[in-house]
């Protein structure tokens, strides 16, 4: 079996710690606006929901610019959690043009889901819906409407079998 070195745990801690700062910054700036998320209740296992998703977004032209599997950091910490991984995925040609009309956007993106098991072993995806976004950081009214085909794809990805 192939195990990650020390070093590349690190810097997977580090990069997981520096979307987290990002996280908590947007959120902080937008302490005024309240933020909403959506669940969505996946048909499949939590390891089947992160591959469909996954095989999902890249299909769609999406980069997926990082993972964050907070399981792991816990197990690397000594301590236990159920699965919950982060995907941070986007396209440049959808959000470069928000980020252009308002550079401070770019706290928003990339877009982010968290694909998480509850204690019943239901698997989640949860997102900050884009008509959440609509107006931060001096963003003009409408633009978000650029990233609604990105939340589609994460319905698409658990959809169960009967509805495809």
């Amino acid at each position: 079996m192939n195990h990650p070195s020390l070093s590349a745990r690190c810097t997977t801690v580090l990069r997981a710690s520096f979307f987290a700062a990002l996280v908590i910054a947007g959120a902080s700036t937008a302490a005024a606006q309240e933020i909403r998320t959506m669940k969505l209740a996946s048909p499949y296992s939590f390891d089947d929901t992160l591959t469909r998703l996954r095989t999902t977004l890249a299909g769609k032209g999406m980069t997926i610019f990082a993972t964050i599997d907070h399981q792991a950091g816990a197990r690397d910490a000594g301590l236990a959690m159920r699965p919950a991984t982060v995907v941070v995925y986007g396209n440049p040609k959808g959000g470069t043009p928000l980020m252009q009309a308002a550079p401070d956007f770019a706290l928003e993106l990339p877009l982010k889901v968290l694909v998480r098991e509850d204690e019943q072993g239901k698997t989640w995806l949860v997102y900050e819906p884009v008509a959440s976004l609509e107006g931060r950081h001096g963003l003009p009214a409408g633009m978000t409407e650029r990233l609604a085909p990105a939340e589609k794809l994460l319905a698409a990805a658990v959809q169960p079998p009967a509805a495809q």
